[in-house]
Order: structure tokens, then sequence, then C-alpha cells
């Protein structure tokens, strides 16, 4: 039995999540234990993490169990998230927004992505040095999500305050005082978006919003449902696409073989970022509850039990993946769980994965050299997520 206060845990999680994940899968792929609010299974396992993401006796819930008036917004928005929601609600809110993140329509895409990309290193290029997190990565994903959601250029910097405001919120690391001011957040992003969509629904433009406003009768989202599916899509679409952006030149300059292999060949673009989301995966923790008795590798796991679901260790399993703790843009296959998998896998897993190829492509295309300032980052205090608070690299 590892005995860890909330506190340690979260500490061995953000300095070296995969050393922790190593040592409770050695002693068991599904470890009980108590490190979090709500104790409950700490799967680290490849095979049994990918099935209990493809089980529906697995439900997820919203992530704010506390009633009370000062979250109820936060909390109700929360409710009415497709994220959040189990059969038969998931698939109809899933099926009313899936089209508009189909890899062809995601193909279309490509001609402004990279002209966002393009034009943005041009202002970075020639600076000594820059923090990839706030002046790359952060300003490209915010004016991609803002062209396809169909929110002004000029609103696009609010994004930044409010995703690390609701991912600190909705993370198993949350204090009362982050629930507050994500409920706070809430507010101001339910306000925007009323006026948005009320201007979208006078005069429609070519962006999701109005394309889920005007759809047939029998295809509407409720009012609360499209101003809950407008937030998910700026958190989820901003936050961890930043993450894993960053994440991934992090990755390639800190293996400098790698990197160079990328650039002698960047036909290898798609697998490097696939072993990018691999082994430093943006979502690195999901939570479930069993509806039901569910016996898991010899197992017995209750109905009601706690069910923590740790991407980034099943990722690194060396029962699944040879050389797990080998950083290798060649590996193929490479059927990671960065983006999950079952009827939750990740909506945006397309635009996601085109963003950070198109992101990295750009920098690579930069004729001078890159190196990081330090190879120490510092990771924010996140257990399911790994993102870095910033990156300075030097260019010259």
């Amino acid at each position: 039995m590892i005995n860890q206060s909330k506190d340690r845990f979260t500490y061995k999680i953000t300095k070296n999540p995969y050393s922790f994940y190593e040592e409770i899968r050695s002693i068991h792929p599904v470890y009980k234990g108590s490190f979090l609010k709500y104790p409950g299974w700490y799967v680290t396992g490849y095979q049994e993490a990918s099935t209990i993401l493809k089980d529906n006796r697995f439900q997820t819930r919203i992530p704010l169990p506390e009633t009370t008036k000062k979250y109820e917004a936060i909390k109700h928005i929360q409710s009415q998230m497709m994220l959040f929601k189990n059969p038969p609600d998931h698939g109809r809110l899933r099926k009313l927004v899936s089209h508009q993140f189909t890899p062809a329509r995601i193909e279309k895409c490509h001609p402004f992505i990279e002209k966002i990309a393009k034009d943005l290193w041009n202002t970075l290029k020639d600076k000594k040095k820059i923090d990839v997190v706030s002046d790359f990565a952060f300003s490209f994903a915010s004016l991609v999500i803002a062209k396809i959601i169909g929110i002004p250029d000029e609103d696009k910097h609010m994004f930044r305050k409010w995703a690390l405001n609701l991912i600190q919120s909705i993370d198993f690391t949350r204090s009362r005082r982050s629930i507050v001011e994500g409920n706070h957040t809430t507010l101001e992003m339910l306000s925007f978006f009323k006026d948005l969509i009320e201007k979208r629904r006078e005069s429609p433009q070519d962006d999701l919003i109005s394309d889920l406003l005007h759809q047939g009768k029998d295809r509407k989202l409720t009012e609360e449902e499209l101003l809950a599916t407008s937030v998910l899509l700026v958190i989820a679409g901003h936050e961890t696409t930043v993450n894993l952006i960053s994440n991934s030149l992090y990755c390639l300059l800190k293996k400098p073989k790698e990197y160079h292999k990328l650039i002698e060949n960047p036909s290898l673009i798609e697998l490097a970022i696939e072993e990018c989301l691999r082994y430093e995966s943006p979502t690195q923790m999901v939570a479930r509850i069993a509806s039901e008795d569910v016996e898991l590798n010899d197992v017995q796991i209750r109905k009601g039990d706690h069910v923590y679901v740790l991407i980034g260790g099943a990722n690194r399993d060396s029962k699944q993946f040879s050389n797990a703790d080998v950083f290798d843009i060649t590996r193929n296959p490479n059927p990671h769980l960065a983006f999950g998998s079952g009827i939750h896998f990740c909506l945006g897993s397309a635009l996601a994965r085109v963003e950070a190829q198109i992101a990295i492509k750009t920098i690579l295309q930069y004729e001078g050299n890159i190196h990081l300032e330090t190879e120490e980052v510092e990771w924010r205090e996140l257990v399911g997520f790994r993102a870095m608070k910033e990156m300075h690299v030097h260019l010259k």
C-alpha cells in the first residue's frame, strides 16, 4: 500500500507522473488508493484502461458534486455538456455536433490553419527568445478555434484566462477558491455567448455556431445545450491543443536526434505527433463511476466506486508498447489512448492532430537554430492534464 497525501500526490504527478504510474502499476494495473478526495481505483494498465473507456458500465460524471449556490452556474453548464453525459443523451448531443469535426470538414480548414501558423511564426522568428506556450501555441490555437466557432479575432484574448480558470476548476487538484473563480468565469462566458448566439441567429455566418443554430427542427440543440457546447469547445479546443503543440515541441527539442530526423524527413510528421500524444499526453487522467459491480483483471469494482483512468500511465505500459519510455517518432503502430476510446473518444481529435502537425511543420521550416533555454521546465500543478507554465526557446 502506498501512502500519499493529496499535496504529495499532486507534487509527484506534477514533477514526474511516469515514475509514479510505474510504481503503482508494478503492484497492480488496477490499484486501489486514496490519493484524491474520493478513494477509488487507479488504472495504469493499457488493456484495463482501454476496456474501461469502452465499457458503458463505467459512466462519466460532472466533476462538481457539491451542492451550493456559489458553484451553481458552472455546475449547471457542466451538466449540459456532452463530455459529462451518458447514454442516451450523450449520443444525441454528439450526433448533432459531430458532423462539424469529420476529417473531410477539417480538411477544408487546412488553408486558413496553415496561414494562421505561418503569419504568426513570421512575427516571432526574428526574436532572440520566445515563450512557445504563450507567444505561439496559445495565439495559434485561439485564432483557429475562434475562426471555426465564429468568435471575432478581437475577442480571442479572453480565451487564456477562461481556459486557465475552468481547467483549474475541473482538475482533481481543484480548491474551493478555484471553483468559485471558475463559476465567475462561466458567468462571463455565458454572457458572451448569449450575445454572440443572438447575433448569429439574426445574421448567420460561415461558422459552427451559425450551423448549429440553423439545423433542421429535429436536429437542434436546446439553448442551454448550445451554450454548454460553445463553452466546451472553447476550452477543449483551446487548452488541450495548446498543450499538445507545446509538449510536442518540447519532446522534439529534448531529443535532438528525433528532431533532426523529422527535419530530414517531414513526411514523418503524422507519426511524430502520434508519438508526442503518447509520450506526453495532454490529458493524463479521466474519471468514471461504476454503475454496477464489475470484475476486471481479478479485481472486484463495486457499484458506485470511483475509477481514475491514468491515460498517461496506460500510454507508457510496456506490455502494450515496446520501449515504452523511449520517444520514437517512427513508432508504428501506435494505438495510444491520448484521445480516449469508446463513445467519449475526443470529438476534436482530427482537428487537434491537424493543428499540431501544421504548427510543428511551420516551426521546423525555420532556417535558424532553436534550442530550449532549460530542459527542466515548470509544469502547472494539475493531475488531469500535462501542461507547462511556459517554455522559453532561443532563436538564432
